[in-house]
């Protein structure tokens, strides 16, 4: 009888081989002490403080945003019921949308489960929809619009990572044929930028649609959250801006927004929506409250600009290979996947630091990394401690440093 089981162990053999293998911490978030949590480690329960949470703003222990959820859970109950076809709206769900809509100045919004299912099926419905469409997306783009991307069925060229003069040359090889852009404001693994102004500016002159995916900016740039495409007054100007509700907004789920016309006709085909149980109700009402707080509060962004600010400087004067970046993400690059990960554990156990190391597929083989995100509630003090304790680290793995840059005061 065939041993199907073997099928399983030999892939993870492989990745073990490759040391690619992922170990999940048991981790346990604390509201109200936010960045500090508790680990269960393998010797019992530890203080340990993150440093690698996509709650960028801290905005998951808002009390504003608990009490919205814990009232509505009481009031609602838990699940939705199913689909959003078979149980109806339910009325959060429907207030979450406007203010989504209203956050991106677009007529209308969709939300999804996740911001990867509104990637998916968001691109691979809208490009279906268009007969004869040429997808071009960037190089560097997440797996969800890559994926997104694939299934749609379409013909699809890449244009290098930001890089106008290829997209260019594609748009004008393209001729006459219906064509979509897909593209990001900020890329999670380098923490740069696309120019979207230039990148419209083709799309006007070549006939293309343009989707953003804002998932990396939204909450955190613009007057009021609306993220880089609001910060650069472009929002107008990009037909679909895709965001989630499982990073600043400190939630979940995903969601998209555009004209009352392309919504609709998403909601109407994509699959990803039409057979997907619908967002609870407390989820919700907690995404709406935070969105709402965050559109009137620039606090939360201001302190979590300047901590990131603080910890570049500090960790470039202690000689560590940062990357340097334009936005809140901070690579202190390793390049090698086993001292990545030798790194990611001792900074745990020696140190109480938690900071997930980033392999390939997620970044290239030789570019791995430590990716840190400071946000407005790590301290001065947690700034000072994570410099030493790196230090410490890429002393003691022999990893090399960089010379010494002074740091601002």
């Amino acid at each position: 009888m065939m041993n199907y089981q073997t099928y399983f162990t030999s892939a993870l053999d492989h990745l073990q081989a490759e040391r690619r293998y992922r170990v999940f911490a048991d981790i346990e978030r604390q509201a109200g002490r936010f960045p500090q949590a508790i680990w269960h480690s393998p010797e019992g329960p530890r203080p340990i403080t993150v440093w690698c949470s996509n709650d960028y703003l801290g905005m998951g222990q808002n009390r504003d945003v608990t009490r919205a959820m814990v009232e509505a859970a009481w009031r609602l109950g838990t699940g939705a019921g199913g689909t959003r076809n078979i149980s109806g709206n339910s009325h959060p769900v429907v207030e979450l949308e406007a203010e989504l809509a209203d956050l991106h100045g677009k007529e209308a919004a969709l939300v999804f489960t996740s911001g990867y299912v509104s990637n998916q099926t968001g691109i691979s419905t809208l490009a279906k929809l268009i007969p004869g469409c040429l997808i071009l997306s960037d190089a560097l783009n997440h797996n969800s619009m890559i994926e997104g991307v694939r299934q749609s069925g379409c013909d699809k060229v890449i244009f290098r990572h930001n890089d106008l003069e290829h997209l260019e040359e594609l748009l004008r090889a393209a001729g006459d044929r219906p064509k979509l852009i897909v593209f990001e404001s900020v890329y999670s693994m380098d923490g740069d930028i696309s120019p979207i102004h230039a990148i419209c500016d083709l799309a006007e002159r070549y006939s293309a649609m343009t989707y953003i995916d804002e998932v990396h900016a939204v909450g955190m740039y613009g007057p009021r959250g609306g993220g880089i495409a609001e910060r650069e007054q472009a929002m107008h100007r990009i037909d679909v801006i895709e965001g989630t509700l499982g990073k600043a907004f400190g939630v979940m789920g995903g969601y998209l927004t555009g004209t009352k016309a392309v919504m609709d006709a998403i909601r109407s085909f994509a699959p990803g929506f039409i057979f997907t149980t619908a967002l609870p109700p407390a989820v919700a009402a907690a995404a709406t409250a935070s969105i709402r707080h965050l559109k009137a509060s620039s606090e939360e962004r201001q302190k979590q600009q300047r901590q990131v600010a603080r910890t570049k400087q500090v960790l470039s004067g202690l000689g560590l290979p940062i990357m340097d970046t334009v936005t809140h993400i901070v690579p202190v690059m390793v390049g090698n996947a086993e001292a990545c990960k030798a790194a990611s554990d001792r900074l745990l156990e020696k140190h109480g630091i938690y900071i997930q190391p980033i392999n390939y597929p997620t970044v290239p083989r030789g570019t791995e990394r430590l990716r840190i995100t400071p946000g407005p509630f790590h301290t001065d003090a947690h700034v000072n401690a994570l410099g030493a304790a790196l230090v410490e680290v890429w002393t003691a793995l022999r990893l090399p440093l960089e010379p010494k840059v002074q740091a601002a005061e």
